[in-house]
């Protein structure tokens, strides 16, 4: 690890990251990197910039561009400031075919964004996901580590209201 990783990185998020490292053999260290992000990016208000992303590749001994493979794959991690609260609403087919597109219209009608965009007083950023495994419950989304399943519009005010 480089100097300049020592003051990128917190002590309380290295040794975070060194708790999930136990987990793996010791030759192994790259395998936490899904966790070590994480970790970074929550400490750092919800992003990642690309400092702290070859910081935690230098810290896991990896290549930095096979993290920035897992950043850019992953829905998980956002490498540009977000709001709040990120909504990230599922669109594929088992959402679409219940109704997910409504949930879209309605999300950026009542908190006047676009997709990938975030509210004036950075309270919620809309985004668009791929799936959240979880059709059997579509239109879904999903906000922080909590799922909102079987949506409606009026179920969307009730959350949004919850979380303003």
């Amino acid at each position: 690890m480089t100097e300049t990783n020592q003051t990128i990185l917190s002590a309380t998020a290295r040794a975070e990251i060194d708790r999930w490292l136990t987990r793996y053999p010791a030759d192994q260290k790259r395998s936490g990197v899904l966790q070590a992000l994480m970790i970074v990016q929550t400490e750092n208000g919800g992003w990642l910039t690309e400092e702290w992303v070859n910081a935690v590749a230098d810290y896991l001994d990896m290549p930095r561009i096979a993290a920035y493979e897992v950043v850019s794959f992953y829905s998980l991690y956002n490498l540009k400031p977000v709001g709040r609260h990120v909504i990230n609403v599922c669109t594929n087919i088992s959402c679409m075919l219940s109704g997910s597109q409504k949930i879209v219209d309605h999300l950026k009608k009542r908190l006047e964004i676009g997709i990938n965009e975030t509210t004036s007083d950075g309270k919620f950023t809309l985004r668009e996901v791929e799936c959240l495994a979880a059709c059997a419950a579509a239109p879904l989304f999903h906000i922080g580590k909590k799922y909102y399943e079987n949506l409606n519009t009026e179920k969307v005010d009730a959350i949004l209201k919850e979380l303003e």
